[in-house]
């Protein structure tokens, strides 16, 4: 948290105050779901590196180190996953592909992560913007069939908490 801290985040705006609230309430939501520490952590610094809809980042990508030392290489891993994801390449597949490919917003590559990281991009996507949404409801009324279309599709990948979460704040 100090990290995240030290590099601004409680200074930079987002729906409901600042990135850092937004950062606690996405790993609070989490714990709440019963996702592991690694996926936890991981939505704590779900935007380090900004991700495709939130372009400011806290940390370079020279810095991957120093995230995996504070939080640990297997969160760190799934912070990239989160932060690199190209979303209109992506997304599409999570919902179709028994073995989506994602590619990298950075580097313009693509790989097929393990179903344990896609899982956890799953839950940490929902968390993330669930708490956007309720906390700007333009964006939910712009957005939120959409969400929730990908996240009916990709049920199975997802917490029978956070699907219930899902149900509740988007309908369906």
């Amino acid at each position: 948290m100090e990290l995240l801290r030290s590099r601004g985040a409680a200074e930079v705006a987002h729906p409901g105050g600042t990135l850092l609230v937004h950062l606690i309430r996405v790993s609070e939501q989490l714990a709440a779901w019963g996702a592991p520490a690694d996926v936890q952590a991981a939505g704590l610094c779900h935007a380090a590196y900004g991700t495709d809809g939130f372009r400011s980042s806290l940390l370079s990508l020279d810095e991957r180190p120093t995230l995996a030392e504070v939080i640990g290489g297997d969160a760190e891993e799934l912070v990239y996953l989160y932060g690199s994801c190209d979303r209109a390449a992506t997304y599409p597949q999570l919902s179709t592909a028994a073995r989506p490919v994602f590619r990298d917003r950075f580097t313009g590559l693509e790989r097929t992560p393990g179903d344990d990281q896609v899982d956890a991009f799953v839950e940490i996507t929902a968390a993330n913007e669930l708490d956007v949404f309720a906390h700007d409801p333009q964006l939910a009324a712009r957005y939120g069939p959409e969400l929730h279309e990908l996240l009916a599709a990709s049920r199975e990948r997802l917490s029978a908490a956070a699907w219930a979460a899902v149900q509740h704040d988007l309908g369906g």
